[in-house]
């Protein structure tokens, strides 16, 4: 059965986008005040679910960061990689656990980056291996 909207209507289209969930791995920042904002809930190469304590507003851009771990051994705690980009929101709704919100954005800028990002993650977090050839 399809899920229903807040009126009341069946959805009649779903999505068709693979989406890799990320729980509470990866922080998401506002850029410019470097406050966090939530935590990546998903993301597709087009883009993202975030999990706040807040509901965001609905058709907004918001410019955002994420600070990615640097992956060689002489990094400390605090260096990271920053990803950059501007993002506009679709929908909000309460979430499972009581006191968050998911909220559904798309990437209007730094598209390339952040689809770069959704194929590592996929990469990383994927059983299947590549077969040596």
């Amino acid at each position: 059965m399809l899920p229903n909207t807040p009126s009341g209507a069946a959805l009649t289209d779903q999505r068709c986008i693979a989406r890799h969930q990320l729980g509470g791995f990866l922080q998401v920042y506002n850029r410019h005040t470097g406050k966090p904002i939530g935590y990546l809930g998903n993301i597709s190469k087009q883009g993202m679910m975030l999990i706040s304590s807040l509901p965001v507003m609905l058709g907004a851009c918001y410019e955002l960061q994420l600070r990615l771990p640097l992956s060689t051994s002489a990094s400390t705690a605090t260096d990271a990689e920053l990803v950059d980009f501007s993002a506009r929101s679709h929908w909000c709704r309460a979430d499972a656990s009581p006191g968050n919100y998911d909220s559904g954005f798309s990437i209007i800028s730094n598209q390339q980056a952040f689809a770069d990002l959704a194929r590592a993650l996929e990469r990383y977090f994927s059983f299947t291996h590549p077969v040596d050839v």
